[in-house]
């Protein structure tokens, strides 16, 4: 499915929740959202094409086999361009806006600095979305109603995860770029795993993970260029028997990355992660003592 333009963003995000949970397993696509709000390519200075190059395109569709496998996926409808969930839920820049913030909006994070914030003001090489101020009401409003109504969905999956096996593995799905950006240009990874060098989940969970897709023919990374996101630290709490990982999948893997369109090996990849997120299932069910043994 292409990108789309819309007048209502109705439903704004949706879960597809298998027969049976398989595993304490939760995979989450934040960014593969392609309906764009016809009001905001009105405000928006670049073409809808520009405004595609921040989405993880059809990460959700990658990963839609894990329903089959018990378990459930969650995924935006709205872009990553319109509204970025994977931020605090008042990351803003105030230079972006007509009105005051409110006073506990975090408005000098790195990610605001970099115009990514909760409403981003660039998407690509630094390519600026807007060609004057938001009114605040406005960013205000999206958060309000997509940001917090998706984290709260978000949060209940988890949740039933951990009530049904003791806890819960949040699996973040994103794509990257094939080209890694600055002076070194040689291709990534074809995987790139986050853990907050491991602090947002135990080490095993990773490690099956890894394992599982180093098997199955894949060039792995951990944590470099991208050690996890707001989701992945906010969601993560091993301690707590949370587990959080995010996934970055080089986008030539499965796609033309100039085109928009599925690659010749579409279909191979979502399988593989098909059998990837099925095997983590298969294990986590056990608990994350028994980790180590069960991947071996």
């Amino acid at each position: 499915m292409g990108a789309r333009i819309i007048d209502e963003l109705d439903p704004p995000y949706e879960v597809v929740e298998p027969a049976a949970l398989a595993g304490p397993v939760v995979c989450n696509s934040p960014h593969s959202g392609r309906a764009y709000p016809s009001r905001f390519l009105a405000q928006s200075r670049l073409d809808l094409p520009t405004l595609r190059r921040s989405e993880d395109t059809f990460v959700d569709e990658l990963f839609a086999d894990s329903v089959a496998y018990g378990v459930p996926l969650m995924r935006a409808h709205f872009p990553r361009a319109f509204l970025d969930v994977n931020r605090e839920p008042y990351e803003l820049d105030p230079r972006m806006f007509e009105g005051r913030l409110p006073a506990f909006a975090n408005t000098r994070s790195l990610r605001v600095a970099g115009g990514l914030g909760t409403i981003a003001r660039v998407v690509g090489d630094a390519r600026e979305i807007y060609d004057r101020r938001l009114p605040v009401d406005e960013a205000l409003a999206r958060i309000e109603f997509y940001y917090k109504p998706y984290h709260r969905a978000l949060r209940r999956l988890i949740v039933n995860a951990q009530k049904g096996f003791g806890l819960a593995v949040l699996i973040d799905c994103h794509s990257m770029p094939s080209n890694a950006s600055g002076r070194d240009e040689r291709p990534r990874a074809d995987v790139v795993l986050g853990d907050r060098y491991g602090t947002s989940c135990a080490p095993d969970v990773a490690d099956v993970i890894e394992e599982s897709l180093r098997d199955l023919g894949y060039a792995v990374l951990r944590n470099k260029p991208y050690a996890g996101g707001f989701i992945t630290e906010h969601y993560g709490d091993p301690a707590a028997g949370l587990h959080a990982v995010q996934i970055e999948i080089n986008r030539a893997l499965y796609m033309d990355e100039n085109e928009y369109r599925k690659s010749a090996r579409f279909e191979a990849v979502r399988s593989d992660l098909g059998r990837m997120v099925a095997r983590l299932a298969e294990v986590t069910a056990k608990g994350v003592e028994p980790l180590r043994d069960a991947a071996e």
